[in-house]
């Protein structure tokens, strides 16, 4: 579904990105793991339109979307969340999935005169597809409740609700369990594994917790110093001498302490 062609990214004489390759299977779950400063959210950044690359190709689906603003890649379906949640915090959760998609009928201003009808039966559909969304991620009962005055995990189930009021193709998760508690973190993971089986959802997955993404990632991608340095399951990545080195300077006999 994607493609990543030696994508480069400089900041000044900082190479954030260094000629990543790599390519996303359509229907998959790829966690994207390395070291800080390996150069993974620039990448999300770079794919999804937020930063321009400094050379490089990124397509999807066979069509050239290199620095396609993300405006124009959410209506292709590409759509990423952040570390920090950016919700409308003074409205409810059930607002804040009804400002999703686009071209709405109440956008108009010919319809906010002559068309109030529509606008209250787009609205009262809206409404209801934000509620089948809240249920599925089990926050049905937050619905009214500000957005700001939920917990962190909570916001991340929300973003992860805007994703399917515009029934996604492919989404963008950094650091999904960031400031997650256990139980939240959990939930979330069962939600994205719905997502993905039920609904054929793509995801990408940047996170440091190693059993969120042994649970529900395959193929595992490690980066390091704004390059790929292995593709493969959790179990090849955390036995791969380069990462080994990458995450810890040592050797392969603290394998297992990579992620920790």
């Amino acid at each position: 579904m994607i493609v990543v062609d030696d994508i480069h990214k400089h900041f000044g004489g900082f190479h954030a990105v260094d000629g990543a390759t790599l390519t996303i299977q359509p229907g998959s779950i790829t966690g994207l793991i390395g070291p800080n400063g390996a150069g993974k959210t620039t990448l999300f950044n770079v794919i999804a339109g937020v930063l321009q690359p400094t050379s490089g190709r990124v397509t999807m689906d066979g069509e050239d979307i290199t620095g396609l603003p993300p405006h124009t890649l959410f209506h292709k379906g590409l759509l990423r969340t952040f570390q920090i949640a950016h919700e409308f915090s003074s409205m409810s959760c059930r607002e804040n999935l009804m400002m999703v998609p686009g071209n709405q009928v109440g956008e108009t201003l010919w319809n906010t005169w002559f068309g109030r009808r529509r606008i209250a039966d787009a609205e009262r559909a809206l409404a209801a597809k934000a509620d089948e969304v809240l249920e599925f991620l089990t926050i049905e009962h937050l619905a009214d409740h500000k957005a700001g005055q939920v917990s962190g995990g909570q916001k991340k189930l929300l973003e992860l609700g805007r994703t399917m009021m515009v029934d996604a193709k492919i989404v963008f998760l950094d650091e999904v369990g960031a400031g997650v508690n256990r139980t939240l973190l959990n939930t979330i993971g069962d939600a994205i594994l719905r997502l993905n089986q039920e609904r054929n959802y793509t995801f990408v997955v940047i996170e440091h917790d190693m059993d969120f993404i042994g649970r529900i990632c395959d193929p595992v991608i490690c980066m390091a110093e704004g390059k790929v340095l292995a593709e493969g399951t959790l179990a090849e990545i955390k036995a791969n001498e380069q990462v080994i080195e990458a995450y810890l300077g040592t050797g392969l006999k603290n394998k297992d302490k990579v992620g920790a």
